[in-house]
Formats: C-alpha cells, sequence, structure tokens
C-alpha cells in the first residue's frame, strides 16, 4: 500500500522524489524501484523520522506497533499518518508518545493510477492543518472522505479491501466468456471495459445502481435470466458477508 501511495502521489505531482524518504526492511527489495522513482532510501527508520515533518506508517499492522515504540523519543510533536490496517488511534498514541499528532487513514491499491478511495479519522492532538495534509495527499491520488474512527475498520473491508473483490470478479467474467467460446484476450478486455464503463455510468449519472440495473434487465431477457443465477447463488449476500469478514478481521488486528 505505501508503495502504491508514493508512486500515486509522484505520478499527481503533489510532491517531488526528493521530498520522499523510505524505508524498508528487506532494501535489496526496493532498490530497483528507489532508483526508478528517484526517492531516497534512509539508512534506518531513526532517520527517516528525525528528518521527516510528516511521517506515513506502511508497515504490516504485527509490526507497527514495536516499530513506533522504537523510535519514539523522535516522533515527539511530528505528524504520523498511519495506513496499517485493524491498528486504532488509542494503541497508535500509547506507542507513539502522547505528544505525537495522529490521523489513521485507509487508503486502497488504485492509489497508484490516481483513482484510489481513502477514508481518515484524527486524533485527539491533530490539528485542522493535519487533516488539510491528509487531505493533501490522499486527495491527490483519488477521493477522500474524512469519518469517525469507528468507521474505518469497515471502510477497510469496503474499499481498502474492495479492488481484490473486483479483480476476482473481472477474472472470474471473463473466464465465463471463455467457457463459451470467446478468445481469452478478448474476454478479459470486455470484460473490463464492462467493470470500468459501469462503474462510470453510476457516477456521471448520478442514479442509483438498481436504477441503472432495471434498464439493461428487459422482463424475459437474457440479463434476467443471469440475474436469478446470482440471487439463487447468494451473490449479493456473499458480498456483503466478504465485506464483513475484512471488517471483522480488521478488528481482531487491532485487539492484536
Amino acid at each position: 500500500m505505501a508503495s502504491a501511495l508514493v508512486e500515486g502521489m509522484l505520478r499527481a505531482g503533489s510532491c517531488k522524489p526528493e521530498e520522499i524518504l523510505v524505508i524498508n526492511r528487506h532494501p535489496e527489495t526496493v532498490q530497483e524501484e528507489i532508483v526508478k522513482l528517484g526517492i531516497q532510501l534512509a539508512p534506518t527508520t531513526q532517520v527517516v523520522v528525525e528528518l521527516s515533518d510528516v511521517i506515513v506508517l506502511g508497515t504490516k499492522p504485527a509490526d507497527s506497533l514495536q516499530l513506533l515504540r522504537e523510535v519514539r523519543p523522535a516522533l515527539d510533536g511530528k505528524l504520523l499518518i498511519s495506513v496499517a490496517a485493524g491498528i486504532d488511534l488509542d494503541h497508535l498514541q500509547d506507542a507513539a508518545g502522547h505528544r505525537t499528532r495522529l490521523i489513521r487513514a485507509m487508503p486502497n491499491t488504485p492509489s497508484l493510477i490516481g483513482q484510489g478511495a481513502t477514508a481518515y479519522a484524527t486524533g485527539d492532538h491533530a490539528t485542522l492543518q493535519d487533516a488539510q495534509v491528509a487531505e493533501k495527499i490522499f486527495s491527490s491520488v483519488g477521493i477522500v472522505y474524512r469519518v469517525r474512527e469507528g468507521a474505518l475498520d469497515a471502510v477497510t473491508g469496503l474499499s481498502g479491501s474492495g479492488p481484490a473483490y473486483v479483480f476476482t470478479f473481472v477474472e472470474a467474467l471473463a473466464d465465463g466468456g471463455v467457457m463459451m467460446g470467446l478468445p481469452r484476450d478478448v474476454a478479459l478486455d470486455l470484460a473490463i471495459q464492462t467493470v470500468c464503463g459501469s462503474a462510470q455510468m453510476i457516477r456521471q449519472t448520478n442514479r442509483h445502481p438498481a436504477e441503472l440495473r432495471e434498464m439493461v434487465a428487459s422482463p424475459g431477457g437474457t440479463t434476467m435470466a443471469a440475474l436469478e443465477t446470482l440471487e439463487a447463488r447468494g451473490f449479493r449476500f456473499t458480498i456483503m458477508s466478504a465485506v464483513r469478514a475484512a471488517s471483522e478481521r480488521a478488528q481482531q488486528l487491532g485487539r492484536g
């Protein structure tokens, strides 16, 4: 996620490569990307924190709190934006120190191409200016909403994990086309365009998805036959259950 965010910000021109300092537990795995993007690789986490005004925490949830404890003195009075799934503001504050200004955010991987969806919540010590910094960062790579912290696990289940659901759906849609005789490249391209076009149709017409669905599903037609199969197999319930499962998993991660 951190990599997608960095690349998205650079593509959008919201910051310059020389303004970004990163650290990775396995620097050899990101060396090529560092050179390609023109950003700087720090020798230690301590150096990143000491030299930065805004720190974005993009580590795995299981590693996040211990890392913050290790650099706690250097975080004093700085803005920390966490994109670690499930780690709530109370735990982040406890690990980072009471003078650290905190924002907890949940972006998603389409941020890489400027089509991200992010929601964030502010900690008790975060200022209006801090919120504006977060808005600038995340709006440069997509849409952004400020929400109450209690909603962020639901955001994780919906838009944070959501791209994986969409990728799986596109793959299945294309596989269906192949099953019925289409060449794979044609089936995949049609599936991709169908999903992209349908999503843009919702946004640009500002109509409810159900209304747009009715425009396709004529009585007794092919689409109604397909929708009957989806409903019979619990398609809608399955998607809702997936969002619930991911949200509950985020809650579990937060509890350690």
